[in-house]
Order: C-alpha cells, then sequence, then structure tokens
C-alpha cells in the first residue's frame, strides 16, 4: 500500500474546516511551503507530529494501517 502523505494532510485539513493560512501558522511554515508540502509523498516525523497536533489527528495511524501487523 502506497501512502501519500501531503494528500492525506490536506483531506484532514479539508474536514476539519480550518485554512491552509492556519495550518501554516500553527506549525510555523509558510503558506506556500504548505502548499509544496501537500504535494510530497512523504515528510520528517517532527513535522508529521507537529501537523497531527495541530490537527487533532493521528497520521501516524495511516502507516500502522498500511503494515497490517496485529499484535493481538
Amino acid at each position: 500500500m502506497q501512502i501519500h502523505i501531503g494528500k492525506l494532510i490536506r483531506g484532514e485539513l479539508r474536514r476539519s474546516g480550518h485554512t491552509n493560512a492556519w495550518l501554516s501558522e500553527q506549525i510555523g511554515i509558510t503558506p506556500r511551503t504548505l502548499q509544496k508540502l501537500f504535494n510530497k509523498p512523504s515528510v520528517d516525523t517532527q513535522m508529521l507530529f507537529t501537523i497531527s497536533r495541530a490537527l487533532g489527528v493521528d497520521l501516524f495511524s495511516q502507516y500502522s494501517k498500511a503494515l497490517g501487523i496485529d499484535k493481538t
């Protein structure tokens, strides 16, 4: 399973009802840099953590689901 985290971030931002300007301010980057981030298939883990906190969504879980490992 291929994960394009930039697209997932953009989708979560849209679902949240917030704007690009809001998220870029929350995570300390410019709106232009955020727009570029949406096109990236992967991002730095610290950035993903920061975005997850700002949006209140566990974006790391997408990778856990893709692993398909059941630990029960």
